[in-house]
């Protein structure tokens, strides 16, 4: 039965199952230790895998070298051959100044959701999801006084449908964050919360709530702060829980 389990792992990370399989997994995941620390290393090799590709992205230094050499004019014994060249050459240029940056940006944006999704995995797949465990809010969010280099503020949950799990430091790159557990029903959603200015601007724009793989995202900025929402919950019940912490900022 196990090893129909591990099986399923690699297309578990990658958000590839169905959403019954998922909750499957998710179950199994909670009372099976040998899965649980595969699960992780998996998510662990994967980040390296990340990182590495980015440690050999070009440098600024490569990227202004071809710029001016792609912008450098040609010899033309003619004006008007030499104008002609030079504003197709400029053209190239902002094209490709263009492209470089808006897919930067883009490769930047899925590297970092591709992070948050996986320490929301590897999360629910510990057997010690959370370092504070609490119900509490006035609880938790003190917990992470003198752990994190901000402060934020969390929501009532009376009346709604959601209660907090508790939390537990965590980090997207170098930078330090406060990681929430709410629950829904049987689903589990996890909040992230870093500083603004520690993130890339990239990750700045408010996307609103889309489907990536089996997950539902949300993220946007707030107070000098940066949220993000990751679950296999409805878009409604990630939408709904969005709206209370905004709320509460």
């Amino acid at each position: 039965m196990a090893d129909d389990y591990t099986s399923k792992l690699a297309t578990y990370l990658d958000g590839e199952l169905s959403a019954d399989e998922m909750r499957a997994v998710d179950a199994h995941l909670r009372n099976c230790p040998a899965c649980a620390a595969d699960l992780l290393g998996q998510v662990q090799l994967k980040r390296a895998l990340q990182s590495a590709s980015r440690r050999y992205a070009p440098s600024s230094e490569f990227r202004a070298r071809i710029q001016q050499q792609v912008a450098r004019p040609a010899r033309a014994s003619v004006w008007r051959l030499w104008l002609t060249a030079t504003s197709v050459l400029a053209l190239m240029f902002l094209a490709f100044m263009a492209a470089t940056y808006l897919g930067r940006g883009a490769l930047e944006r899925e590297h970092a959701f591709s992070e948050i999704a996986d320490l929301h995995v590897a999360t629910l797949a510990s057997a010690s999801p959370v370092d504070v465990v609490s119900t509490d809010r006035h609880a938790v969010k003190p917990w992470f006084q003198g752990k994190i280099p901000f402060s934020f503020n969390l929501p009532e949950l009376q009346g709604s449908d959601f209660s907090l799990i508790g939390g537990r430091v965590t980090y997207l790159g170098q930078a330090p964050g406060a990681h929430l557990i709410y629950q829904v029903r049987k689903h589990q959603i996890s909040v992230f919360i870093f500083q603004d200015r520690s993130l890339n601007a990239s990750l700045s724009t408010n996307l609103g709530v889309r489907r990536r793989s089996s997950f539902e995202v949300d993220c946007w900025s707030q107070d000098g702060l940066r949220y993000f929402l990751i679950g296999d919950a409805s878009a409604d019940d990630i939408r709904n829980l969005a709206a209370l912490l905004r709320a509460a900022s």
